[in-house]
C-alpha cells in the first residue's frame, strides 16, 4: 500500500499542474490513495465545490482544509455534499461539514483527519491535542490506516503534535507553512511525521504569491492585493509506504518534490 500526501494546492496553477501530472505520476509510483490540502486551491484563498471536484478528477482522493475553509462565501452550503473532503474537527461542532474521514482502498480503511493550530491562527477552535487524541482513540477501530494533519503557523505547534500522537496514528503531518521541511521520518514508537510538506504550486513566488507584491508590503508596510504567482510550478508532499502485516504503521516515508520537467503529461 502507498500513499501520496501532497502539500497545500495553491490555486490555478496547482490545479493545472495536478490534472497534467498526477494520474500519470500516481501509475507511474502504483499509488493506491492520494490525499491533498485544498485550503488555497480557489484563487489562492479557499475551495469551492467545483474546484474541490476539478481536484479529485485529477487524482486527488480525499482533499483536507485549513484557516481558510471559509474564505469562498458560498462553499458553507456545498461542503456537505462533498463525501471526500473534511473540515478541520477542531471548529465549532456547528461549522458544516465532516470532521473526519474513512475511505475504502481496496480491503484498506483510510482514516483522515485535521486539526487548526492556535498559536498565531486566527479562527478560535478547541484545543488540537484534546481533539485529535479523541479522533485517534474514536477511530482506532474503524480504520486500519489512521493520518492526521496539522494545519498550523508554528514548527513547535506541530512537532508537539508528532510526539504526541507518536504511536496512536500511521502518519502526523504538517501544512499551512507552504514551505517543505526535511525532518520526513519514522518516530521512535513507529508513526511517520513531517513537519510541513510544502505546497502543490508556483515556487518562484512568495509562499505561492507574486515576489513583488508580497515584498513590496515588507519594504513599505503598505496593504497590498497579493495574487497567486505562475512561475516554477511543481508538487511537493510524501510518499508513505505500508506492508500487509502492518497497516497501522508505515515502514516509509520519502519526501517528494517535482516539478514539469520530472514528469510526464497525461
Amino acid at each position: 500500500m502507498k500513499i501520496l500526501v501532497l502539500g497545500d494546492i495553491v490555486g490555478r496553477p496547482g490545479r493545472t499542474f495536478l490534472a497534467d501530472y498526477l494520474v500519470d505520476y500516481r501509475k507511474k509510483e502504483k499509488i493506491d490513495f492520494c490525499i491533498a490540502n485544498g485550503e488555497n486551491a480557489a484563487g489562492g484563498a479557499g475551495i469551492t465545490a467545483k474546484t474541490a471536484r476539478e481536484i479529485m478528477k485529477a487524482g486527488v482522493d480525499a482533499i483536507t482544509l485549513g484557516d481558510h475553509v471559509w474564505d469562498q462565501k458560498n462553499f458553507s452550503n456545498e461542503i456537505d455534499e462533498l463525501d471526500f473532503v473534511c473540515r478541520p474537527a477542531n471548529l465549532p461542532d456547528s461549522n458544516p461539514g465532516r470532521h473526519f474521514l474513512i475511505c475504502e482502498v481496496g480491503d484498506v480503511k483510510v482514516g483522515l483527519f485535521t486539526v487548526l493550530g492556535r498559536t498565531f491562527m486566527g479562527p478560535k477552535v478547541s484545543c488540537p491535542f484534546s481533539t485529535s487524541q479523541t479522533l485517534a482513540q474514536e477511530l482506532h477501530g474503524e480504520a486500519d490506516i489512521l493520518i492526521c494533519e496539522i494545519h498550523a503557523e508554528t514548527t513547535s505547534e506541530k512537532e508537539s503534535m508528532g510526539w504526541h500522537l507518536d504511536g496512536q496514528v500511521s502518519f502526523v503531518f504538517g501544512t499551512h507553512t507552504h514551505v517543505p521541511t526535511a525532518d520526513g521520518r519514522l518516530l521512535p514508537n513507529g508513526s511517520a511525521y513531517q513537519t510541513d510538506l510544502g505546497m502543490t504550486g508556483p515556487r518562484e513566488s512568495v509562499l505561492g504569491r507574486e515576489i513583488s507584491a508580497c515584498l513590496g508590503r515588507f519594504l513599505d508596510g503598505m496593504p497590498r492585493r497579493c495574487p497567486v504567482a505562475v512561475g516554477d510550478v511543481g508538487m511537493q508532499g510524501c510518499i508513505l509506504e505500508f506492508a500487509p502485516a502492518n497497516y497501522r504503521l508505515p515502514k516509509s516515508i520519502t519526501r517528494i518534490e517535482l516539478r514539469a520537467d520530472d514528469l510526464t503529461k497525461v
